[in-house]
């Protein structure tokens, strides 16, 4: 028939990439296309911090240009 649309099968498409688990754990991609990580030495020893460690570590940060075409090889769709 001349003007029937036609489903692409399994066959023909590429199979898709898979991100790196701990990729996608750790990093998050920004509306700029920028990655976002969070503030390593959270986790636990606290109260030997200062006050002051301990507000500078909240929140988020981006991860350095060096750093950036590394980690987004492991985010083949970022």
């Amino acid at each position: 028939m001349p003007g029937r649309l036609t489903m692409r099968t399994k066959e023909t498409e590429m199979p898709k990439l898979k991100t790196k688990s701990g990729c996608k754990k750790r990093f998050a991609l920004t509306g700029t296309g920028k990655l976002r990580r969070s503030h390593a030495n959270k986790r636990h020893g606290m109260i030997k911090r200062t006050p002051k460690q301990i507000r500078q570590l909240r929140g988020t940060d981006l991860i350095d240009a060096s750093n950036e075409r590394t980690v987004k090889r492991w985010m083949p769709y970022g």
